[in-house]
């Protein structure tokens, strides 16, 4: 009972949003402001704007994992049409036993800055054991055998396979890929107006200062910061 009670307090807005300050005092997690305020709420673990998000917006959805509460949400209140793309077994497999609105679309790619094949290997658990759901481009310890080969397709190719001129909000959670993916997004005639971003540093190397070099060209291409979250990780951003 005690172990249930911490872990249901560890996930609390308050206890985050201390362990946030003090990485930051170690140097250990991101040292970033908010540059503009707008309307926002959160839904499904993600902050977003829902002004101008109707039954006429496309959302893209990278990296589904195990579950799907913001596409279905954001399916629910605002008519959205939502297109998620993820490679691994585990979520190929969930989705083709799950019920899905019309509105959800799956294509089970990876996302990433040029088309070809990208190798995935299994994410390593905090017990040393091997995850079904989180798979990485980047080995680790005991995981090199385990590799799985999947197809590959840059965002400009997507929306033009997908015959996309827009893209309204954009979801990435991709274990360390989102570097080479948001290189690709910068080159890419189709950029998001909306950009929900989970950053993983702690995965890669020199992961902070890579975050933090990329932030900068995001902005550089006119994108702001409007929410950051308790553990400082999911940042939001909109085009200006």
């Amino acid at each position: 009972m005690a172990i249930a009670a911490w872990k249901r307090f560890e996930k609390t807005p308050g206890w985050q949003r201390k362990k946030r300050f003090l990485k930051r005092l170690t140097g250990k997690e991101l040292r970033l402001k908010v540059d503009l305020v707008v309307p926002t709420i959160k839904d499904g673990g993600w902050w977003f704007a829902p002004e101008h998000l109707d039954g006429d917006s496309i959302v893209y959805s990278l990296g589904v994992g195990d579950e799907i509460n913001f596409d279905l949400s954001i399916i629910s209140k605002y008519g959205v049409e939502v297109f998620a793309f993820d490679p691994t077994p585990s979520s190929i497999n969930m989705l083709d036993h799950s019920a899905l609105p019309k509105r959800f679309h799956f294509h089970p790619w990876a996302v990433t800055a040029i088309d070809g094949s990208l190798k995935f290997y299994p994410r390593l658990k905090k017990d040393g054991s091997k995850s079904n759901v989180m798979f990485t481009m980047i080995p680790e310890e005991g995981t090199k055998h385990d590799v799985i080969e999947v197809p590959a397709y840059s965002l400009k190719s997507i929306t033009e396979k997908l015959g996309h001129d827009r893209i309204d909000l954009l979801k990435m959670d991709i274990e360390g890929a989102e570097y080479e993916v948001l290189e690709g997004l910068l080159g890419s005639p189709v950029l998001p107006t909306q950009l929900l971003v989970e950053f993983h540093h702690r995965f890669v190397e020199n992961g902070l200062q890579r975050t933090y070099d990329i932030i900068d060209r995001l902005r550089a291409s006119g994108y702001r910061i409007f929410a950051i979250s308790e553990i400082g990780r999911e940042i939001s951003f909109i085009k200006q």
